[in-house]
């Protein structure tokens, strides 16, 4: 396989990955999850190690930037203290794709004890982790497109897209607007847009 065989081997892989997500993703997961943060009166945590730590990274500020309160909690900090902003009322969504990571299944206890909902986002619903969560968002795919099926990238790619739709559902159930997009939004260009559309 030469280098654009690769490539575009790659690029196929991932956009039916992306594609299959409508078949194997459970509506009634979403829904869940869903009028969880929509019903939250403290705000989202997100955690995870390696990719999903850094996917966490990018979904806390994608729902942050629909107006619903977000943050990344670094499980390494979160295990020697950071656990203390984890209150009542808050949501902890650990994203772990399969299920096993011990970092997070060190936060479960005591942030269920401090009154968090626990959201697990795992391909593994039979892990301790999905187990001990309130509510599973499985999101699973059948192989990553490396030969080997050990790189998290087709699977990362479909836990965006997920989080991605979850979030323009929220914007438009809350009748998000551009003006409050602005509010939050003010710089670089696509502030600059939409000073424009006011």
């Amino acid at each position: 396989m030469n280098i654009r065989e690769s490539v575009v081997h790659t690029l196929r892989c991932e956009s039916e990955i992306i594609a299959e997500l409508e078949k194997t993703v459970s509506e009634e997961q979403i829904e869940k999850v869903m009028n969880a943060f929509l019903n939250c009166k403290g705000k989202v945590i997100l955690t995870g190690c390696g990719t999903s730590g850094t996917a966490a990274q990018k979904i806390e500020h994608t729902l942050s930037c629909v107006d619903c309160p977000a943050l990344f909690l670094s499980p390494a900090n979160a295990l020697h203290g950071g656990m203390g902003v984890v209150q009542k009322d808050d949501i902890l969504v650990l994203l772990s794709k399969g299920g096993h990571t011990e970092e997070l299944n060190k936060m479960i206890a005591p942030c269920k004890e401090r009154g968090a909902l626990l959201i697990a986002v795992t391909e593994n619903e039979e892990s301790y982790m999905a187990k001990e969560s309130d509510l599973v968002l499985k999101i699973k795919v059948e192989k990553e497109p490396d030969e080997y099926n050990v790189l998290a990238t087709g699977s990362i790619l479909a836990t965006l897209a997920v989080f991605d739709a979850i979030a323009i559902a929220i914007s438009r159930m809350k009748g998000f607007s551009q003006k409050g997009f602005l509010k939050i939004h003010p710089g670089g260009d696509v502030g600059k847009r939409l000073s424009e559309m006011k």
